[in-house]
């Protein structure tokens, strides 16, 4: 959720100081009247506030309601309603502003009102493009709760009246604005590949690519120089590599460009076998505006989110099926998962987990039950280990369960966790949303005792548990927050910029909440506007 949390109260400003006592104070004779105390004497004057100007209090109270006219009532009662815009603040505010484009935002939705005006509609215009500036930066332009049915992760706070005004007062609106979007190095590199593909983009792109026949290596085929345009493009065959050999015909799949394409698609998370089949010229079909608005709406998601990770934490990209652990605040441990299906997604949601069942019964959801289970009869039931109990489908625990050996227990009302599954099998597809929307996590029990290994007594407990055969349930011993997101742009372990398929088809919904329809806005978006808001 975006929070911001409006200070009360004006903000003190001290205008001197004690003076230092170098020798002790001589007593004085008692003389039958109150002594100033030696303390009061010492203290410091009291702050002093600039006087307050009625004309602009009468404005910032004439606002209205709703969060912005909050912000601006906070903002202007801690400067005792003093205006804050110098020309050269101003000055700084708009270059921001016109930078805005790097984070897949248009610099023209922010800019204030243009033409002359009164000095106090001049200073309030200014204040709130800063907190526009400051709200899209720091929580996102789009409520998360209006994409997703649910969605429980911790959104970043700010207090962004306090912020601004001691920004003002440190003569640090530079270093207050540059501090509000993410700094990780996740989103940095997501603004880096915005411009990148913008440019490409200015330029006109690259060559369009025709979905035909499957080209094998060593074959030819008249699409070779529209993707040897694409692989130059985007970094993935170098430009003084693209120069075919002598003797070699420019239509040839050589094995150059073979690994060049390697390299494509274990950027886009395809198996990187060299041959240019459907899933890869599917790929090759996106435009560079097409990663423009993939990358913008990536850059909103991550706004979202808090920004004080715990250093230890479980990270899923549902998006990409791929598991990290993190310990001390770096990748520790990465692996494939099986996230929900597109009828039945994995939800977007933080909760803490603390403890592991080993050899889990698994409890079938009521819907499950009714629509797969009850209708293939008893003899489906008893083949594979389940049971009715109170009107509950119930599969015994084994290495045959759907559980696997090992539930990781999330904390959460959605009864979604993180468990292992008989089917290994699936791990090795390209495409592997197939879940109800749980996560089956490859080489489970490994994992399980790698997070368990920071507690001999629960490592111990785990492994007789799975030598027993029996349920036991067993603590971790600390809590580490599991995160489930959905990131179909991103940085990989190299720095490069990598892609996955909308499977659920939330990149769309996003963009048009975002107005990133056409990415030609952003495009022109480079071009600086002036943005003078006063005489």
């Amino acid at each position: 959720m975006r929070k911001t949390f409006i200070a009360l109260g004006a903000l003190a400003v001290v205008a001197g100081q004690a003076t230092a006592q170098t020798t002790p104070a001589q007593p004085q004779p008692y003389s039958g009247q109150a002594q100033p105390s030696a303390t009061a004497s010492m203290l410091p004057p009291a702050p002093t506030l600039p006087p307050v100007d009625p004309a602009l209090k009468a404005a910032v109270l004439a606002t209205g309601t709703g969060p912005d006219s909050a912000n601006l009532r906070t903002f202007y009662a801690q400067r005792n309603y003093e205006r804050a815009w110098s020309r050269e603040d101003e000055t700084t505010l708009l270059n921001a502003i016109n930078d805005l484009e790097r984070h897949g935002l248009n610099p023209r939705d922010f800019l204030p009102p243009t033409g002359a005006t009164d000095p106090i509609q001049r200073d309030l215009r200014l204040t709130r493009a800063a907190f526009a500036y400051g709200s899209a930066l720091s929580f996102g332009r789009i409520d998360p709760t209006t994409q997703e049915a649910i969605w429980t992760l911790r959104g970043h706070t700010a207090d962004l009246p306090t912020g601004l005004n001691s920004a003002f007062h440190t003569n640090g609106l530079q270093a207050w604005l540059d501090q509000l979007p993410p700094t990780d190095r996740g989103y940095q590199g997501l603004t880096t590949a915005f411009l990148r593909y913008r440019d490409i983009a200015t330029r006109g792109g690259w060559p369009a690519w025709k979905p035909g026949v499957k080209v094998q290596p060593g074959a030819n085929d008249p699409r070779i120089p529209v993707l040897v345009a694409r692989l130059v493009a985007e970094g993935d065959l170098a430009p003084e590599a693209a120069v075919t050999p002598a003797g070699v015909s420019p239509l040839n799949y050589n094995p150059t460009l073979v690994a060049a394409v390697k390299k494509f698609q274990t950027r886009h998370g395809l198996g990187p076998d060299g041959v240019l089949g459907d899933d890869t010229q599917v790929e090759l079909q996106a435009t560079a505006k097409d990663r423009m608005r993939q990358i913008a709406t990536n850059m909103e998601r991550r706004r979202w989110l808090a920004r004080d990770l715990a250093p230890e934490r479980i990270e899923v990209n549902v998006a990409a099926a791929i598991l990290v652990y993190w310990r001390d605040g770096k990748p520790f441990y990465g692996t494939r998962v099986v996230p929900g299906a597109t009828k039945t997604q994995t939800p977007s949601l933080e909760a803490p987990f603390s403890s592991v069942l080993a050899n889990p019964p698994w409890n079938v959801p009521a819907g499950i039950a009714a629509k797969e289970i009850f209708p293939k009869g008893p003899g489906y039931l008893a083949a594979r280990g389940m049971y009715i109990t109170n009107g509950r489908v119930v599969q015994r625990p084994g290495p045959n369960s759907a559980l696997g050996l090992v539930k990781f227990e999330i904390d959460n009302p959605y009864a979604i966790y993180l468990h292992d599954t008989p089917s290994k099998r699936f791990f090795a597809n390209t495409n592997r949303h197939l879940s109800h929307g749980c996560i089956r996590v490859q080489d489970a029990v490994a994992f399980a005792r790698m997070v368990l290994g920071f507690y001999p007594d629960g490592l111990a407990q785990f492994d007789a548990a799975e030598a027993s055969g029996q349920t036991t349930r067993v603590n971790i011993g600390r809590s580490i927050p599991v995160r489930l997101l959905y990131w179909t742009a991103f940085l990989d372990g190299d720095g490069r910029v990598s892609f996955r398929k909308d499977v659920y088809g939330r990149d769309d919904k996003l963009a048009a909440a975002l107005g990133l329809g056409s990415m030609d806005q952003l495009i022109e978006a480079q071009k600086p506007v002036s943005g003078d808001v006063g005489p």
